[in-house]
């Protein structure tokens, strides 16, 4: 199973020690986001991960924790864009982003640190040649700290369309969109990168670019020197290349509060999601187990098996079980009851 973490949010900038609680117990929940009421619980043992891709915008808070990562295959999809804070408004001085990818790639190496210049916005102010002075601006701090770039043109998500419209954005036509992603690439060539398109519908192997696998079977074979039956990820855009995933992440609960992002749909709901929902030691992230209406099963590979409610309410917890805290919206003896579900979550999964 590969763990994706987390194209909803970013969790080394901001859940950073919620993610490595969860690997040391050894467990995470997560809701389905198209029907909330559905939790499933995944293994996170080593054995049971074949690789964990991490999103961030800044990993920094997280660098200290990869000590923890050592027994995991991994790699970061790391997004650094030219933009100012009326795109991404509460991202460090974009010095310390460059920095921390440098950093990055000298504990990991260039393989596992991919650039995402991602996505591109052409506006009156930031136009073409705006985008490819930045580009290589960037090439020229980056390229030996990566081996490649995966670059997409902005989407014009209903959530990002008011703020998308201030800047006056502009909607490229599919020749535009060639014609720029054609310049990117002859920037990076000369840096020694290599170019892929995340998720576009354009021909771009004609100008020379390959599509994009962010979830990268491949590269996770390399990683582990051996082979697997990825399949393609059948939840994601028909034009994404990605093999199949669980992610672990929530959406409204990323704090850049970017102005173009599809996973953020309220500033206030995630303020509130944040403060009043995120507890570190929680086996979900931003969100509590209701045994009156959630409905839970275990996730492995590609199927799920359900835990029926009574089997968790009379489960007794053996007396060598490590005590957890309560994150049940339950009055009556939450404290054993989420005993008792981790105690059968944990048995179930791994026994």
């Amino acid at each position: 199973m590969i763990i994706s973490a987390s194209r909803r949010t970013d969790i080394p900038a901001f859940f950073g020690e919620w993610f490595v609680k969860r690997l040391l117990q050894g467990f995470a929940m997560f809701r389905n986001p198209m029907r909330p009421t559905q939790v499933f619980a995944i293994s996170l043992f080593p054995e049971d991960v074949d690789a964990i891709v991490f999103w961030t915008k800044n990993p920094k808070p997280f660098l200290e924790k990869l000590e923890y990562l050592k027994d995991y295959t991994y790699y970061f999809q790391f997004t650094l864009n030219p933009y100012d804070t009326d795109l991404e408004p509460n991202l460090p001085d974009k010095n310390v982003l460059i920095d921390t990818f440098i950093r990055l790639s000298d504990i990991i190496g260039p393989k596992r640190v991919i650039w995402r210049y991602d996505p591109i916005i052409i506006t009156p102010r930031m136009d073409m040649m705006y985008h490819l002075e930045k580009f290589e601006e960037l090439c020229e701090k980056l390229s030996k700290f990566t081996t490649k770039c995966i670059i997409s043109y902005v989407d014009f998500y209903k959530s990002a369309v008011p703020s998308l419209e201030k800047i006056k954005a502009v909607d490229l036509s599919d020749d535009e969109k060639l014609e720029l992603f054609y310049n990117v690439g002859q920037i990076a060539k000369k840096y020694g990168l290599s170019v892929e398109t995340c998720a576009e519908a354009v021909d771009v192997e004609k100008i020379g670019l390959r599509k994009a696998h962010c979830i990268d079977g491949a590269l996770i074979e390399e990683l582990r020197g051996k082979k697997y039956d990825f399949k393609k990820d059948k939840n994601q855009r028909l034009a994404c290349g990605c093999v199949q995933s669980v992610d672990v992440g929530i959406f409204n609960t990323c704090m850049h509060f970017c102005a173009y992002c599809y996973a953020n749909y309220n500033r206030k709901a995630i303020e509130k999601n944040v403060k009043e929902m995120f507890d570190e030691n929680s086996p979900l992230l931003c969100s509590r187990l209701d045994l009156t209406r959630d409905e839970i099963r275990i996730r492995i590979e590609d199927k799920s098996y359900p835990i029926k409610l009574d089997e968790i309410l009379h489960y007794r917890k053996s007396e060598n079980e490590i005590f957890q805290r309560s994150f049940i919206d339950d009055k009556d003896d939450t404290q054993s009851k989420l005993e008792r579900i981790i105690s059968k979550l944990k048995r179930s999964i791994f026994s």
